[in-house]
C-alpha cells in the first residue's frame, strides 16, 4: 500500500496527497506534520519505512470539503485520491486513482468559492516588448487575454486579485497569492496555438486576431495544459478567447485602486466600500458583475449608453422592476452550475437548483420590453433542459449521488423495479412475521434487520424448545437466540442486491444525465449573464428613483462638471451630507484646494473621482447631473503610507506615485493630488508642490484636484489663468470648531490647525504652549513685513550675464532624465548660482 502511495506522490511532489483509506483521507510522511500543522488534527506514526516510524494524520471523507477549503484559503493545492477497487475482491492493496486536483486556482466547488468574487488563474510570460498574460474563470468558463508593459503588472493584479499564478522559472513577481512555476519550454507560442485551435476546434487563431500576442497565446497554452491536467476531464465550456486591448477600459492604477476603496478599504476590510454601499444585487452571479464593473470602467461611450438606457428604461416602472427582484431572487447562481455540468461536478442539488432558475424564464422574458431586446433575447425558455431536469430530478434530492434518492421515479423502469424490491422489503418481513408466529405459536418472535448481521428470526429462550427445524443459528445473545431461515435468506439476497444494484443504476443515470446537459452548457452560461445583467440593472434602477442619484450624460469635450456632488459612501455613513460642484475643463484645469484638516478636501476629490468612475461604468451617480467628457485613466495620490519591506520610507512611496502620475496622466486624465511634498522639510516641500503643480498646468494638460497646506501656492492663479483657487471653511464657536464642509471658491483664510489638533486630544499644556509660539511667529513675521512670493522673480534687474549664465545652466538641464531626487538637487544649483551672481 505505502508502494502505491509513494508512486503517486511522486508525481505530485509540491501538493498534499489526501490518499483514501476506509472512511478517512490520510496523509504521510512531511504531507502529514504540514497538514497537523495547518489544520490542527493530530499527527501520529504506524509502522517503519527505512527504519523510521511513517507520521500519518487523516480527516474523515465525510467532512473533507471543509478541510479543503481551510487548505486552500492558506495557498495549498491538494491532490485527492480515491479507491475505485471493490476491497473484497482486491488481492493485493485497493486500486487507487486521481480523482481531482484542487488548486486555489481552479475551484469550482461551491463550498470551497466566495459566490461574490471571481476565482481567477493568471499565467505570465515575459517577451522582449511586454509581458503576455492570460487568465481564466474556470467556472465561467471565460477565457481572456492581454499585452501590457511590465510597469503594469501591479496595476493588472490589482485588477484582477488571481487566486493563483503561474510564472516561468528565475521570472520574478511580487505577489502574496499561490504561485506555481513552469519551465520555460512550456511557454511555448506554437504548441499553444495548436492546443487553443484544437480546444476551440478550429483551425487556427485568426478569429481571434492575436497574430500580435505571441507571448500572451503561450500563456494561454500554459492555462489550458495546466487546468486540463488538474481537472482530469475534457473542457467543453472553454470556447474562444477575449483579446482586451488597454484602450477599451479606463486605466486605474494600483494605488487608486487602493485609496478609492472600490472593494476593499485601506484596512482591508470589505466594508464600508463603494462595492458594500451600491451593491443591493440579489444573486450572486450580479454581485460579482457589479464588482467586475466596478473595476472595469468603459471607454466605449456606446456601451456606456446601453447601459444607462435600460437603468432608465426599467426606473420608468417601479412595479416592474419589483417584479422582476422577486424573481431573480428565487435564481440559483447558473453560471457556476453550468460550469460543474461542463465539467461534469455537478451535484444533484445543483441540477434542481437549475431546474427551479429554468422554471423562472418563462416568467421573466415576457416582463421585458423591446428596449431590453438583448436581454430578452439571452433569457429565452430552455424547454428541453427544463423538462429533461423534472423527468429525471426528485423534488428534494439527496447531496450526493452516493446516497442515492437522486432520480424521480418513473425516470427508468430499471431504477423503479430495484427501488420496489428494497422498498417493499417492510411489508414482506411484517408478513413473514405475522406467518412465523402462527407457524411456531411463538408470540413474542420478531423479524428484523442490522446492518452488521443482515435479516434475522429473534426468538427469546423462554421459546427455544418451539423452534423449528429449518431454523439456522445466526446470533446467540444475553436473552435471544437470532435465526435464519431459507425463504428470509432467499430475501436478503435479492433484497440487499437489488439496493447495490439501485445504487449503481442510479449513478450511471445520474453520468447520462450530466452528458446530456454537456451540449447546453453555452446556453446555460449564455442565460446566466443576462441574469446577472439584468439584476445589476434592476438594483442600479431603484437607485435613481430611491435616493436621489442621476443618469450622468457624456460630451465630448474635455471636462467634468457636477452639480452637488456627493461622495457615495460617507454619505450613506452620515446623517447629512452637505453636497458641492466640480467643474473642471480646459480653461479651468486644476482646482487648488485649501483649508483645515478634517476640513473635508479629501472627501470632495474622492467624491469627484468616485462619480466620474461610476459615470465610466455606465451606473447612476450621487448627484444633481454630471456632464463627464472623455477620460482614459483616473490618478491619485492620497494618503500617507510607507513601504517597509520594500525599503521605501513614507516620502519615497509618494514621490513614487507622483512621478507615475507625471510620466503618464494625459489630457484626457483625472488626476488626484493631495497635500504633495509634506512628507519633507518646509522648504523642500512647498518647492517639489510647486513644481509638480507647474508641470501638470504647462506639460500635462490633465484635470487636477491638488489640495495642499502650502498656502503659497494659491499664488499660481495669477501666472495661470487655467488654475483656480477653492476652499473648505470652518468657523470657531467659542472653543469649538465647527467644519462647513462646502467649497467655495478663493483660497482659505487659515488652517486650523492647533484647534484640530484639541479635538484630536491633544493634552491642553501642548495646546498652550503651540498658541504662544504661533503668536511669536507671527509677531515676528509682522515685524519683517509679509513674505515675498516665492516663486515670483524680484524687481530689481538683474545683470545681463548672469541672465545668460543662469539660462545656460538651464538649458543643460533634461527634466525628463531626472528623478525627483535629482531635480531637487539641481533646483538647490541653481538658487546657490544665483545667490553667488547677485552678492
Amino acid at each position: 500500500m505505502m508502494a502505491q502511495y509513494l508512486g503517486i506522490k511522486n508525481q505530485y511532489p509540491d501538493m498534499l496527497v489526501f490518499y483514501r483509506m476506509g472512511d478517512f483521507y490520510e496523509l504521510f510522511f512531511d504531507d502529514a506534520v504540514k497538514a497537523s500543522r495547518l489544520l490542527g488534527i493530530t499527527l501520529t506514526t504506524r509502522g517503519q519505512s527505512a527504519g523510521e516510524p511513517i507520521r500519518m494524520a487523516g480527516v474523515p471523507y465525510h467532512a473533507a470539503e471543509q478541510y479543503l477549503a481551510k487548505l486552500l484559503k492558506l495557498g495549498e493545492s491538494v491532490v485527492v485520491c480515491e479507491q475505485i477497487g471493490d476491497p473484497a475482491t482486491s488481492k493485493g492493496p485497493v486500486e487507487r486513482q486521481v480523482t481531482r486536483i484542487v488548486t486555489p486556482g481552479t475551484l469550482t466547488d461551491a463550498s470551497l468559492m466566495d459566490e461574490h468574487r471571481d476565482v481567477l488563474l493568471l499565467a505570465l510570460c515575459p517577451g522582449k516588448d511586454g509581458i503576455g498574460c492570460a487568465w481564466l474563470n474556470l467556472s465561467a468558463g471565460r477565457f481572456t487575454i492581454t499585452k501590457i508593459p511590465q510597469t503594469e503588472i501591479s496595476s493588472l493584479l490589482a485588477r484582477l486579485r488571481p487566486a493563483e499564478c503561474l510564472l516561468p522559472e528565475g521570472f520574478t513577481l511580487e505577489f502574496s497569492g499561490p504561485v506555481k512555476r513552469l519551465a520555460e519550454w512550456q511557454f511555448d507560442p506554437a504548441r499553444a496555438t495548436r492546443d487553443l485551435a484544437r480546444q476551440f476546434n478550429m483551425q487556427d487563431l485568426g478569429a481571434f486576431d492575436v497574430a500580435d500576442l505571441p507571448d500572451s497565446i503561450a500563456a494561454a497554452g500554459v492555462l489550458l495544459d495546466y487546468v486540463k491536467q488538474t481537472q482530469k476531464t475534457a473542457l467543453p465550456h472553454l470556447q474562444g478567447l477575449t483579446v482586451e486591448r488597454e484602450s477599451a477600459y479606463v486605466r486605474l492604477d494600483t494605488a487608486t485602486r487602493r485609496n478609492l476603496e472600490l472593494t476593499e478599504t485601506l484596512r482591508g476590510e470589505p466594508a464600508p466600500t463603494l462595492l458594500s454601499t451600491i451593491n443591493t444585487t440579489v444573486t450572486a452571479m450580479g454581485s460579482r458583475l457589479l464588482r467586475h464593473w466596478l473595476h472595469h470602467p468603459l471607454r466605449d461611450r456606446q456601451a456606456l449608453h446601453a447601459r444607462l438606457n435600460a437603468i432608465e428604461t426599467l426606473a420608468e416602472d417601479t412595479p416592474l422592476v419589483r417584479n422582476l427582484i422577486a424573481h431573480l431572487r428565487e435564481c440559483a447562481d447558473i453560471e457556476r452550475i453550468a460550469g460543474r455540468c461542463a465539467l461534469k461536478t455537478a451535484r444533484p442539488r445543483d441540477l434542481s437548483a437549475l431546474r427551479e432558475t429554468l422554471a423562472r424564464l418563462p416568467e421573466i422574458q415576457p416582463l421585458l420590453t423591446d428596449a431590453l431586446g438583448s436581454l430578452r433575447a439571452s433569457l429565452a425558455p430552455l424547454p428541453e433542459i427544463h423538462e429533461l431536469l423534472v423527468r429525471a430530478i426528485l423534488e428534494e434530492p439527496a447531496s450526493v449521488i452516493r446516497e442515492g434518492g437522486v432520480i424521480a421515479l418513473g425516470f427508468d423502469a430499471e431504477l423503479d423495479e430495484l427501488r420496489a424490491l428494497t422498498d417493499n422489503a417492510g411489508a414482506f418481513l411484517i408478513e413473514l412475521e405475522t406467518r412465523e408466529r402462527e407457524r411456531t405459536g411463538i408470540p413474542s418472535l420478531k423479524v428484523e434487520y442490522n446492518r452488521v448481521h443482515g435479516f434475522y428470526i429473534e426468538v427469546t429462550h423462554a421459546h427455544v424448545e418451539k423452534i423449528p427445524g429449518d431454523y439456522r443459528r445466526r446470533q446467540t445473545l444475553k436473552n435471544a437466540e437470532r435465526y435464519i431461515t431459507p425463504e428470509l435468506k432467499a430475501f436478503e439476497d435479492k433484497a440487499l442486491s437489488a439496493q447495490e444494484r439501485a445504487l449503481a443504476r442510479e449513478k450511471f443515470l445520474y453520468e447520462g444525465i450530466l452528458d446530456a446537459l454537456l451540449p447546453h452548457v453555452p446556453q446555460l452560461l449564455e442565460t446566466a449573464a443576462a441574469l446577472a445583467e439584468l439584476d445589476v440593472l434592476t438594483s442600479q434602477s431603484l437607485r435613481l428613483r430611491e435616493q436621489n442619484w442621476m443618469l450622468p450624460e457624456y460630451v465630448d469635450a474635455i471636462g467634468i462638471d457636477i452639480r452637488a456632488g456627493r461622495h457615495p459612501v460617507v454619505e450613506a455613513q452620515t446623517a447629512q451630507f452637505i453636497p458641492n460642484d466640480t467643474q473642471l475643463s480646459s480653461a479651468r484645469q486644476m482646482l487648488l484646494i485649501t483649508g483645515p484638516n478634517m476640513g473635508g478636501k479629501s472627501t470632495y476629490m474622492r467624491q469627484t473621482a468616485l462619480i466620474t468612475l461610476l459615470a465610466c461604468c455606465g451606473l447612476p451617480v450621487p448627484a444633481e447631473a454630471a456632464r463627464i467628457g472623455p477620460v482614459d485613466q483616473i490618478f491619485t495620490r492620497i494618503g500617507a503610507s510607507d513601504d517597509l519591506a520594500g525599503g521605501r520610507s513614507t516620502f519615497m512611496v509618494e514621490m513614487t506615485e507622483t512621478a507615475h502620475i507625471l510620466h503618464h496622466a494625459t489630457r484626457e486624465s483625472l488626476v488626484l493630488l493631495d497635500e504633495i511634498g509634506r512628507g519633507t522639510s518646509t522648504f523642500d516641500g512647498l518647492a517639489l508642490a510647486w513644481a509638480v503643480a507647474k508641470h501638470i498646468l504647462t506639460e500635462t494638460g490633465a484635470l487636477t484636484l491638488f489640495a495642499t497646506h502650502y498656502f503659497e501656492l494659491t499664488q499660481l492663479a495669477q501666472q495661470h489663468k487655467q488654475l483656480a483657487n477653492v476652499h473648505l471653511d470652518a468657523k470657531e464657536h467659542g472653543d469649538d470648531l465647527v467644519f462647513l464642509h462646502a467649497v467655495e471658491d478663493g483660497p482659505a483664510s487659515q488652517s486650523y490647525g492647533i484647534q484640530v489638533a484639541r479635538l484630536a486630544g491633544v493634552p491642553s499644556k501642548v495646546i498652550a504652549a503651540a498658541k504662544r509660539r504661533l503668536k511669536e511667529l507671527e509677531d515676528a513675521q509682522i515685524q519683517r513685513g509679509p513674505q515675498a512670493d516665492l516663486f515670483v522673480e524680484p524687481e530689481e534687474s538683474m545683470p545681463e550675464s548672469h541672465r545668460d549664465e543662469l539660462k545656460e545652466a538651464l538649458a543643460a538641464i533634461d527634466p525628463d532624465e531626472l528623478s525627483p531626487k535629482e531635480a531637487l538637487e539641481e533646483l538647490y544649483r541653481l538658487v546657490l548660482l544665483n545667490k553667488e551672481r547677485t552678492r
